[in-house]
């Protein structure tokens, strides 16, 4: 069993994945909102979550994956009024949407995918075990709001108390709203009493007709299906505050232990330079992109080929760019397949029920070293490249090791999701993307800089994208890995 290292935003720290109970690790994944199409932004959460799954299971863990879907809040039924549709129909047809979206794009399914709907007597019980031991109260309403004071230790995972916050005598109401614009240390809504523009969407309680808030739904699912394997919890960085953080408060007063032990975040995406947006025409879906020409596999390149904890900017060139590096990739696992007489689909599923787990990674040890250390996939991928370049044209089918060297490749494919069955294999370009070029200046003024730090990264970001920067005393070359 190797050892996985991830960044624990709960202790700003890199740390050792360490299991509650043998190797049995309980993960859950805030899922979407399924009131429409998931974003590309959306999906890089997602594969990223998908990809630390993979490599976990390729270590020889066993994953226990749980991943909820919102199916009540005020996005779900703002929606259905609009269409004038029940709840239900809004929300199982765009729960279906992304589901086939989360095949295209070659994703394990999770275990369990609970419902928020389908728990509201947990939610309930929640609720009243917390009113129970002071820590929230109802207001004349009949709502019910946690009460922050009472959890000391409120504000640990964002580090709310390290920063200035200011009120006004606007703020001075609860906020019942499902989501905060701003940062607020106002008391935040468990039970939210019905309302007219909730219309027939209400469930009885003891405190009257309402429905759970938004936070309260995931902490009621995650303790359901994981008990006390609550190991690791993750999503994108914008749920740090205050969803997260609020699910961290009230789940560890109801439960009186500790919520989960890693709280893993990704990133946001940016689209051509900018935040994604409808306006400026930058936003995407998986559909929006096919319709340009580009496999699934192609844009899943493209959204985990850079480090998960960091901004990546997604353009069409980078698009053409994972098309490119994709097609290597395909090549390289044709010949080191024949080379040994497998079979690309029987290797694949042996792998994910994990036969070769313990093997050993032959040349490409560095490739997996980087990826088990914070899933970083651009030194992976940089890695695999060079091994690929030093093998050269048949290198593999005449390598001793030639099994091993199969296996190990095909290991690191399935843990980074490429289904190299679906590339179409371009010839090959000899023009330089702009993307590329970009990154080589960018690392040849980190260098003039010093900032070496900077530079490797940069150098490790081309070699994910299937290119190798060569250094002159003057400038720089590039060429296809």
């Amino acid at each position: 069993m190797s050892e996985v290292i991830l960044h624990n935003t709960l202790s700003r720290s890199s740390e050792p994945i360490a299991p509650s109970k043998g190797n049995r690790i309980g993960m859950y994944c805030c899922g979407p909102t399924v009131y429409a199409q998931a974003h590309i932004g959306n999906f890089r959460t997602f594969l990223s979550q998908d990809v630390m799954r993979r490599t976990l299971q390729i270590a020889g863990y066993n994953v226990f994956h749980v991943r909820n879907l919102t199916d009540v809040d005020d996005k779900t039924i703002k929606r259905s009024r609009e269409e004038g549709k029940p709840l239900s129909e809004v929300t199982e047809h765009w729960t279906e949407v992304f589901h086939r979206d989360c095949q295209r794009f070659n994703m394990l399914a999770p275990q369990v995918e609970p419902k928020a709907t389908e728990h509201i007597q947990e939610q309930i019980e929640m609720i009243a075990s917390l009113l129970k031991k002071g820590n929230a109260y109802q207001t004349e309403d009949g709502s019910v709001y946690f009460k922050v004071t009472s959890f000391d230790e409120y504000g640990r995972l964002s580090r709310l108390k390290e920063r200035e916050l200011t009120t006004t005598e606007a703020d001075e109401s609860p906020n019942d709203a499902d989501e905060y614009d701003r940062e607020s240390l106002a008391d935040f809504a468990m039970w939210k009493s019905r309302k007219p523009d909730d219309g027939d969407v209400y469930w009885e309680s003891p405190w009257g007709e309402g429905r759970p808030g938004w936070h309260l739904e995931c902490s009621a699912m995650a303790m359901k299906y994981l008990g006390n394997h609550l190991d690791i919890h993750s999503g994108g960085e914008d749920l740090i505050f205050p969803h997260h953080e609020n699910e961290i408060a009230q789940s560890e007063c109801s439960c009186g232990t500790r919520f989960f032990r890693y709280w893993i975040h990704c990133a946001h995406l940016l689209v051509e330079g900018g935040k994604m947006s409808k306006s400026l025409n930058n936003f995407y879906t998986i559909d929006d992109i096919a319709e340009k020409g580009f496999a699934p596999v192609v844009l899943r390149y493209a959204l985990t080929s850079g480090a998960y904890r960091q901004t990546i900017n997604f353009t069409m060139d980078s698009l053409h760019a994972a098309q490119s590096a994709l097609g290597r990739l395909r090549r390289f696992s044709e010949d080191s397949l024949s080379a040994v007489g497998l079979k690309w689909g029987a290797l694949m599923k042996a792998i994910q029920k994990g036969k070769h787990a313990d093997d050993s990674w032959g040349p490409f040890q560095k490739a997996w070293d980087a990826l088990r250390t914070d899933l970083n996939t651009a030194g992976a991928l940089g890695g695999i490249f060079s091994v690929i370049k030093e093998q050269g044209s048949g290198g593999s089918r005449n390598s001793q090791n030639a099994t091993e060297i199969a296996i190990a490749f095909h290991k690191l494919i399935f843990a980074l999701g490429y289904d190299l069955s679906e590339v179409v294999v371009e010839k090959p370009k000899t023009e330089t993307p702009e993307e590329i070029k970009e990154l080589a200046q960018a690392r040849w003024e980190a260098k003039q800089s010093k900032d070496w730090a900077a530079a490797d990264d940069l150098r490790d970001q081309i070699q994910s994208k299937g290119w190798k920067i060569l250094d002159r005393q003057d400038g720089f070359d590039l060429e296809t890995l």
